[in-house]
């Protein structure tokens, strides 16, 4: 066995796996572990986000931790290498080119308190390899791109042209060649800040970048653009991101960066409302028989420990209509150019969670009797809360229900998942002024939405779907003559 071989399988390298349907990237949050700490096979090392979930990853052999490719809050490949591992440490020193990456590498960040009630899903490991390389960090939005330039030609808008003040010392450039020094959370802080180290001046003992000195270059770049913006000059194109006036608000503005769950989310959601023509209908409904229901369901003792609730029902309901009208749970096959029928019901529930808008489903949901639905919904609901909801959850979908009136809103035009054909919105329950027997009477009333693809979905099937919902609601002993 050649020395070279040898080190290959002394060490072991984890890379970055698929750990939902298909997924190119994950942001790394958190290392659980850092270099030279001992790992057994099968021990989570690190969390990480995807635009599905977020997952611990356990990795696959033993041995002590030898390099940590990639810090916390970096995107990650799918088939990037993000840890090593050395399986015998006790062989002695690692060789020459091993340890040079190792020390290379950046190092973890110390990991922050866990928000309370979070948790990671715990998932397998093993992905296909992917020859992609790591995206470049985007520069910090609110900061200048490069150096504000030396004169800036011409009049625009009636100001003269004006030369623009020369940078501070702190964002001049460092001697070149050389790799700037600074210690791990200086390295985060300026790459944070998406400020350069190799234009930042140390004033640190040998020449050591200090966070003052990282500090004093956001500083000078934020005065260089003020000072061009109060004199009214106009930024040469490309070169110049801070706009005339914006300086006076930047301070009170929070940028949040779009990534994970919200990332996949606003894409799927462009995605799906101009591919799919969606046709909204609304009816408005009495449910007082439904919330009185209700009521008896929680006294019954087969529900006993069961969250029983409006929106219990509003999914048996839609279970129903389906039943009756199937057609409508199907999905649009672009390249067979087919309509698939779906003779299953994956229920999805629209979820609002700490990291966006999520909606797991509940498999066979019309295979389930009321309290094993009430069950379901119930572990759905607190599972996504928490956190802990995992990609396979999420996927396979076939129609899904958004419960908007738990926010007071009596309805909206929901925009379908991406694969379905249908979504219910859900309003807002309350007393209203109704004709009931010839009189006018309180009433509990709410209104329902169904959006659908109109390619599969024709005006008549809708309506059908959607009445058959309001009149289950509307006399729920039709869950008996129907169901």
């Amino acid at each position: 066995m050649t020395a070279s071989t040898a080190n290959d399988q002394r060490f072991r390298e984890f890379k970055m796996p698929d750990v939902g349907e298909g997924l190119t990237e994950a942001e790394i949050l958190k290392w659980y572990v850092n270099v030279g700490d001992t790992v057994s096979d099968g021990q989570v090392v690190c969390e990480v986000e995807t635009a599905k979930a977020a997952v611990e990853l356990p990795i696959p052999f033993d041995g002590v931790v030898h390099e940590l490719r990639f810090g916390e809050g970096t995107t990650v490949d799918v088939g990037q290498v993000i840890i090593s591992v050395d399986t015998d440490p006790g062989a002695g020193p690692a060789p020459a080119a091993v340890a040079e990456r190792a020390a290379e590498a950046p190092p973890a960040v110390e990991p922050e308190p866990e928000p309370s009630g979070r948790q990671a899903v715990l998932v397998g490991y093993g992905a296909a390899p992917s020859s992609t390389k790591r995206r470049a960090r985007k520069a910090q939005p609110g900061l200048p791109a490069q150096p504000v330039s030396a004169a800036i030609q011409g009049e625009l808008n009636g100001h003269a042209a004006v030369v623009a003040p020369a940078p501070a010392p702190a964002v001049q450039e460092a001697v070149s060649g050389a790799r700037p020094l600074a210690k791990p959370p200086v390295r985060k802080l300026a790459k944070d800040l998406g400020i350069d180290l190799a234009t930042v001046v140390p004033t640190g003992t040998d020449g050591v970048v200090t966070r003052e000195d990282v500090r004093a270059a956001v500083d000078a770049l934020q005065a260089s653009a003020q000072a061009v913006t109060a004199t009214g000059a106009v930024a040469e194109a490309a070169s110049v991101t801070v706009a005339a006036g914006d300086s006076a608000y930047a301070s009170r503005e929070t940028r949040i960066p779009v990534k994970g769950v919200r990332k996949a989310t606003a894409q799927a959601m462009v995605a799906s409302a101009f591919t799919a023509p969606h046709v909204t209908e609304f009816v408005t409904v009495d449910v007082t028989r439904t919330m009185k229901l209700v009521q008896k369901l929680k006294e019954d003792p087969e529900m006993a420990g069961l969250r029983v609730n409006p929106l219990l029902l509003v999914a048996k309901a839609l279970l129903v209509a389906i039943k009756r009208n199937p057609d409508v749970n199907a999905s649009w096959d672009e390249a067979d150019q087919e309509i698939v029928r779906k003779d299953y019901v994956n229920l999805g529930i629209a979820a609002a969670t700490p990291r966006g808008l999520i909606v797991p489903n509940i498999k066979d949901a019309g295979l389930k009797t009321l309290p094993e639905l009430s069950a379901a919904l119930s572990e759905l609901v607190s599972t996504a809360r928490e956190g802990r909801t995992s990609p396979a959850d999420m996927s396979g979908g076939t129609v899904t229900i958004t419960n908007v009136g738990v926010f007071g809103i009596d309805t909206g035009t929901p925009i379908l998942n991406p694969g379905e054909s249908a979504i219910l919105a859900f309003g807002a329950i309350k007393l209203q002024p109704w004709v009931h027997k010839g009189k006018v009477k309180p009433r509990h009333v709410t209104t329902l939405a169904l959006s659908f693809d109109h390619r599969l979905v024709d005006g008549e099937l809708g309506s059908k779907v959607l009445a058959d919902i309001a009149a289950v609601l509307e006399n729920p002993q039709r869950l008996i003559t129907w169901g």
